[in-house]
């Protein structure tokens, strides 16, 4: 019921909109994520307990598509190449959230896009352990940035946005395992970007739990559907 409820929203919003149902507006980068490894007691994670840098395609929008001077919710779609050698992708999918234990798993409409973390919101399988992962921007690297779509695509004209990636279970502190850097633009429009999915890209030992997956696909292909009936 809920699935079909959400496929046929997101189709007549996207086919409205002739755009994505959800983050239809926004920039696409490039950059890079580098991960230090750890030593010690590491992750439990291949990719996450050895030192890499790797070059990522990342959709900063918003997304609801609300006019750009009213708070909406921001994402984070991040796209790592060649993740766990030639080949292989590694999607996360991060929205404007709380830090908190209740706050880092609801999403949070904001009218300044790096005024706090984006969050996963839904848990991802960290080893042995679930955890929220999150996007903390990383203070000073970038000025006052407002939310609507040419504020980010100015933010990163001006100068590279840096993030701390982190990951936290209940009862534990954030621990950082990444950085992410946005460093260009891209001019393609963002409605051209390939479909990022968390699902489908995801790698051994760090993959997100099925926790509304079945709803998530719905609405995505009833999106992808609305997207097509739009432009016939």
């Amino acid at each position: 019921m809920l699935e079909r409820a959400a496929h046929r929203v997101a189709g007549r919003l996207a086919r409205w909109r002739s755009a994505p149902a959800l983050h239809p507006y926004g920039v696409l980068c490039s950059g890079t994520l580098d991960v230090p490894g750890r030593t010690g007691a590491g992750w439990g994670v291949p990719w996450l307990d050895r030192p890499g840098s790797y070059p990522v395609t990342v959709r900063w929008s918003r997304a609801l598509g609300l006019p750009g001077r009213l708070p909406d919710g921001l994402g984070l779609a991040v796209r790592v190449t060649d993740a766990d050698g030639p080949g292989t992708v590694l999607d996360m999918l991060l929205t404007s959230s709380g830090s908190g234990r209740l706050g880092r798993r609801l999403p949070l409409l904001r009218p300044r896009a790096l005024a706090g973390p984006y969050s996963t919101l839904l848990s991802y399988r960290v080893g042995d352990r679930a955890r929220v992962l999150a996007a903390f921007p990383v203070p000073g690297t970038a000025g006052p940035t407002g939310g609507s779509v040419p504020a980010l695509r100015r933010a990163v004209v001006d100068r590279p946005v840096r993030f701390d990636l982190r990951a936290a279970a209940a009862g534990e502190p954030w621990r950082t395992f990444a950085s992410l850097t946005l460093e260009e633009v891209r001019n393609a429009p963002v409605t051209d970007t390939v479909s990022y999915d968390p699902y489908a890209h995801s790698l051994p030992g760090l993959r997100p739990t099925g926790r509304l997956r079945r709803l998530r696909d719905a609405a995505y292909a009833g999106s992808r559907r609305g997207r097509t009936a739009g432009r016939a």
